[in-house]
């Protein structure tokens, strides 16, 4: 049936040839098609985008979807399939020549005036998984309503095409695109090069395994940056790790930072929407500390103004800098999509959430990772600071805030009798500190007298609890972890 397929925040997702296989494609690429033909605002007659191309005095006679896929096992077949099945319907399809990475297929998106693309991954998650994640017009992940729309067009196996596509595409309407050179073009536009390119710096790159791996390099060498990659090859087991620029999949790349004495390693997950960030001691910087400190680079040295938004999990320390420079900061519930949607209104600067998700105005409304880190190389460079002098002078500014993040694996019945739970009885102390406010836009988040707060939700892609613990000092968050661990076991 068609509610088989279901999207999940990070599009649809799951087990390569058990959830995701050639027929699951096929059924999604016919409904993606009946979304494009029928949709009255986001299809190819829809009124949002006959708008969106007029502001561009773009026309088009059919409509233009642009196909890539990250280096997984089988994206490129599955690519193959959505590339025939939109080309005949009547799409003009055009695939991108190298792995895409969705950012770059976003900012595609907007330059060619495309009704959508479709991107072949499964962002960070490990080596078994595979997926489609559709992106509108508007350059960004697709919104709820345009997810429901697609959901309800998919065939039901039975009324589905009985013979399954052949893999390797064969239709001539399909033509292809180079739309690295083009968006790294872009990139020097929006990123100070000069300056990187007198800073004399030495990086450590890891695009494990990922889309990055054609991108990296070519754009920092063109920048005058000595690089030193790791991982830039093909490997469908990506090295034995899950994907997901975190700090056990970044260990090398810590590792050669210090051996090679560099001053900051980078690194993106298999699709590039997430970054990782590793320092000159070889320590990984999560995104809740980074992103602060990014936010008052383009503050400073952009001299960019407007407002802030950042999902409700996200640092705090995001709202001081905000504040420090009087702009409004904006909070969401998790999923970049929601972010996304405040970028497109022109009135936000920048936005961020804690799993590794950074946009700015000056470029498209979702996260790109590979932006995040030349935002980073380019912070180095207009300071004329290493990272440690860098935050050394961020926080005689302001508090230091200490995060600490776990998940608990729990079947799809359990987490839903757990949230029904907390939610007839949430706790009104923690850790021995009252509850000052419950914040249910997401899941619960208890923010406690003190102002520390402890979350819980329940994961968008997986059978987790999420657990998300802050506070200005560095023993907190651990001590709200154990606490919240230990009511889940109870309302189990």
């Amino acid at each position: 049936m068609a509610n088989e397929i279901k999207f999940s925040t990070a599009g649809f997702r799951g087990m390569t040839a058990e959830i995701v296989t050639a027929q699951s494609i096929q059924r999604l690429s016919i409904a993606i098609a009946e979304h494009i033909f029928t949709n009255p605002y986001y299809g190819f007659e829809g009124a949002g985008y006959k708008k969106h191309l007029a502001a561009r005095s773009l026309k088009f006679k059919r409509p233009l979807v642009l196909v890539g896929h990250d280096t997984r096992f089988m994206s490129d077949k599955f690519a193959d399939i959505v590339c025939d099945i939109l080309a005949s319907k009547g799409i003009t399809v055009k695939r991108a020549v190298y792995p895409l990475p969705t950012p770059v297929a976003e900012w595609a998106v907007l330059k060619e005036g495309a009704v959508g693309a479709v991107v072949i991954t499964a962002s960070e998650a490990d080596y078994t998984q595979n997926g489609l994640k559709w992106i509108a017009y508007y350059g960004g992940i697709a919104n709820n309503e345009i997810v429901q729309d697609i959901e309800k067009s998919i065939p039901s196996l039975s009324s589905a095409p009985r013979d399954l596509p052949e893999f390797g595409y064969q239709n001539s309407a399909v033509g292809n695109q180079n739309l690295r050179d083009a968006y790294l073009a872009h990139l020097t536009t929006i990123i100070n090069v000069k300056a990187i390119k007198k800073a004399g710096l030495r990086i450590g790159a890891d695009p494990l395994f990922g889309s990055a791996g054609n991108y990296f390099r070519k754009f920092l060498t063109s920048c005058g940056v000595d690089i030193e990659e790791i991982n830039g090859g093909s490997n469908a087991l990506f090295g034995g790790k899950v994907p997901n620029a975190g700090p056990e999949a970044l260990k090398d790349l810590s590792a050669l930072v210090v051996k090679k004495k560099l001053h900051l390693g980078i690194a993106c997950d298999s699709d590039c929407d997430k970054f990782g960030i590793v320092g000159p001691d070889g320590d990984w910087i999560s995104p809740n500390q980074i992103a602060p400190v990014i936010l008052e680079h383009i503050i400073k040295n952009r001299n960019a103004s407007g407002r802030v938004c950042r999902s409700i999990i996200t640092t705090n320390l995001i709202d001081e800098v905000a504040r420090a420079h009087n702009m409004p900061v904006r909070e969401t519930p998790v999923g970049f999509k929601y972010i996304s949607e405040l970028m497109m209104s022109g009135q936000y600067i920048f936005g961020a959430e804690e799993s590794g998700g950074i946009a700015v105005s000056t470029h498209i409304p979702d996260k790109d990772g590979i932006l995040a880190c030349t935002l980073v190389l380019e912070m180095l460079a207009m300071e004329g600071k290493n990272l440690k002098q860098i935050f050394r002078d961020f926080y005689r500014k302001y508090n230091t805030y200490y995060d600490k993040k776990v998940s608990i694996s729990k079947r799809e019945i359990q987490i839903a009798q757990i949230m029904e739970k907390l939610n007839l009885n949430p706790p009104l102390s923690i850790n021995k500190t009252s509850v000052w406010r419950i914040d249910q836009t997401d899941g619960f988040k208890f923010i406690l007298r003190n102002g520390s707060w402890l979350a819980l939700r329940p994961s968008g892609t997986e059978h987790l609890i999420r657990i998300y613990a802050q506070a200005k000092d560095p023993q907190t968050p651990a001590k709200l972890i154990s606490e919240a661990q230990k009511l889940i076991e109870s309302l189990s």
